[in-house]
């Protein structure tokens, strides 16, 4: 099944429903599920006009907005590959994974298309459409409105590629995510089980693959009114202003977003009554931090969503079901609980053996690799969501394995499962700390530093032989490294050294520890 069909089939069901609001050229745009697909109709018959056959790729540089999902649609329809790279990413980079699958199109608005004075790949592009403004050398896109509906579909069996985005491996080649037309169905199915999407329900989203599940299961989204490419510098007014307005049932959005929306609604001394659900994830969302989410919301159901580019989602946790007795096992160096494992894949610990190939594994061998209960291991999951291999298995042999006749995939993560077979997260296999005086989950470290007075967000790194923490203090408070030094006494730390941590780009919430070394290393700090 092409997985347009089911995003047309909504707009048959729903089709004088709003299914997208966003910001156009200062006011509040609305788009219903019908005129969005028909706008996808009309967009695919001028990107077949123009000669682009199925499985031709089509590269994009277009944020968050009404035409982004009808260009997605489009290209569905066709059978084309959308490709998504972060247009922030080194040049070297971009060239990279334009080489690894050469686009035939490239659709980029008016801004987007200065990258092609630094980059000879996008140049090199022959089809060219613009967002905005007209640019040289490329049709506008806006023409669609000229071209009559396409109202074929291709057949795409489930197989056929969708989507494809870029990611790093370990030895910085770009490994390319290839999602499938039956790929990105599962997923929706799985995303629709886990956010419990609701037909007719008001959604701000600042995710983009949440929105294509809204679309698929006919919930309306609001594109808030925001750079959501620095999620965590947001001005909130403006969205606070809009949600207000709307009186959305639902927020889908990482910690950062909505951290900022917290400190505004604090210092403005309000809430927002309408939201029931809240779901968080994309970086490591702290019990903290889903406390201060309540305050936002106090009526509100609040949820940590874990998962991955290559499985999300993977497991989810209701901030009301973390007892008193996970806050405190947190607190003390446990790790963080992320909840029940997704029911849509199947999740087991493995004995450590990253950067090791595991390749195929007999039942015998498989099942003898099994951790129990609360014994600390590889995650590693399988399922229709779950990515079963990259583009020319560029970072396969690191991340892949085969067993009981399944294709499964290592997350990276360490873990453990309680009793009540929840997940518990200990962080990357590849930061794990071993040394004179033991071993040392840097993660578990930051997730208990979080419940401390002060605390903004940490990272522990060994640096030069020794254990340090870095924090980061929040915005007016004071940390007290002598009471933060006891109470995290158990990690034997040698050092606190207080700064702000650099952030990564996409999501303003994980730590970036390749430019947190560096600029220990720039400090030159005496241990």
């Amino acid at each position: 099944m092409n997985i347009a069909e089911i995003l047309t089939e909504q707009a048959k069901k729903r089709a004088k429903a709003i299914a997208l609001y966003d910001t156009y050229k200062g006011n509040l745009r609305k788009t219903t599920f019908a005129q969005l697909d028909q706008q996808a109709a009309q967009m695919a018959q001028l990107l077949q006009t123009s000669g682009l056959k199925k499985g031709d790729a089509v590269l994009v540089f277009q944020p968050m907005s009404a035409e982004l999902y009808a260009l997605l649609t489009a290209l569905f329809r066709l059978g084309l590959i959308a490709v998504f790279i972060d247009p922030s990413a080194a040049k070297g980079h971009l060239e990279r994974c334009c080489e690894l699958y050469p686009p035939k199109a490239l659709v980029a608005s008016s801004k987007a298309h200065l990258l092609r004075l630094v980059s000879k790949q996008l140049r090199r592009i022959p089809v060219k459409f613009s967002l905005g403004f007209p640019v040289l050398g490329a049709k506008r896109l806006e023409r669609y409105t000229d071209y009559s509906a396409l109202e074929q579909i291709a057949i795409c069996p489930p197989e056929t590629p969708a989507l494809i985005t870029f990611t790093s491996g370990s030895t910085g080649q770009p490994k390319a995510a290839v999602r499938s037309h039956g790929f990105l169905l599962a997923q929706h199915r799985a995303l629709e089980h886990s956010l419990e999407l609701k037909a007719g329900e008001l959604d701000v989203s600042t995710l983009p693959i949440f929105v294509l599940a809204n679309l698929a299961s006919g919930v309306t989204s609001l594109i808030p009114d925001a750079d959501l490419r620095k999620p965590g510098s947001i001005k909130a007014e403006p969205v606070i202003r809009q949600m207000l307005e709307l009186k959305p049932d639902r927020l889908s959005a990482s910690p950062a977003f909505i951290e900022r929306l917290v400190d505004f609604s604090q210092q403005e001394n309000l809430i927002l009554p309408s939201l029931s659900k809240i779901y968080t994830g994309g970086a490591p969302v702290f019990p903290t931090a889903l406390a201060s989410f309540q305050n936002l919301a106090p009526q509100a159901q609040i949820s940590a969503v874990y998962g991955s580019t290559e499985a999300e989602p993977i497991a989810h946790i209701p901030w009301q079901e973390i007892t008193l007795q996970d806050k405190q096992l947190m607190a003390k160096g446990k790790g963080l609980l992320t909840g029940h494992i997704s029911p849509d894949l199947k999740l087991k610990i493995l004995k450590n053996n990253w950067g090791t190939p595991l390749g195929k594994l007999s039942d015998d061998v498989f099942s003898a690799l099994y951790c129990f209960a609360n014994e600390v291991g590889e995650i590693v999951v399988t399922g229709e969501h779950v990515l079963s291999g990259y583009l020319n298995a560029i970072g396969d042999e690191e991340t892949k394995f085969d067993a009981l006749d399944k294709r499964w995939h290592r997350t990276g993560d360490l873990g453990y499962l309680d009793e009540a077979n929840r997940l518990w997260l200990l962080g990357r296999c590849s930061a794990l700390i071993k040394d004179d005086k033991g071993t040392l989950y840097p993660f578990a470290v930051e997730c208990a530093a979080q419940h401390l007075t002060g605390v903004k967000r940490s990272a522990v790194v060994s640096f030069q032989g020794k254990r340090l923490l870095i924090v980061e203090a929040r915005s007016g408070a004071k940390i007290d490294k002598q009471i933060l030094e006891q109470a995290l006494a158990w990690a034997n730390l040698d050092k606190v050294i207080e700064m702000n941590l650099p952030v990564d780009k996409r999501h303003n919430a994980k730590i970036d520890y390749p430019t947190l070394k560096k600029k220990l290393e720039r400090l030159k700090l005496k241990l």
